[in-house]
């Protein structure tokens, strides 16, 4: 199995094998503060959420090619992102909009609202069966 991580200071997606060998640099262009990510391993998917300039979410094959912009439009801070398997949607929470939005992982269409509050400061999302999880600072 491979772990991958954003690294904030070098804005780089990293990968490594689960002992921490065989460690390389799968995204190192055109990344701009990336903040969260997740994988999807059976169809080769990388996505991750942005916080830079330019706030975005994108999504990559796992060696980082092919890499495209998701979402660009109505996103302020996306933190965290998460994968339903079931329904093939890629899920995200917004820290400034308060928002849990969700799209189709292959298409990146049909977006949705999933939740919306106020002053809640959304940090992380997961989704699980039926259920949504979320954390706020």
């Amino acid at each position: 199995g491979n772990i991958y991580w954003t690294d904030h200071g070098f804005n780089l997606i990293e990968v490594a094998r689960l002992n921490g060998s065989f460690r390389y640099v799968v995204i190192s262009q055109g990344l701009d503060q990336p903040r969260s990510i997740t994988v999807h391993p059976e169809k080769g998917y990388l996505f991750w959420t942005e916080w830079g300039q330019t706030p975005c979410i994108g999504r990559a094959h796992l060696d980082g090619s092919e890499k495209v912009v998701l979402v660009s439009l109505g996103i302020a801070w996306p933190n965290g992102i998460s994968i339903d398997y079931e329904e093939n949607k890629l899920y995200w929470c917004d820290a400034r909009t308060d928002k849990i939005e969700r799209i189709d992982l292959e298409s990146g269409g049909s977006r949705e609202i999933v939740l919306s509050g106020s002053n809640v400061d959304m940090f992380s999302v997961a989704v699980f069966g039926a259920y949504i999880y979320w954390s706020d600072r």
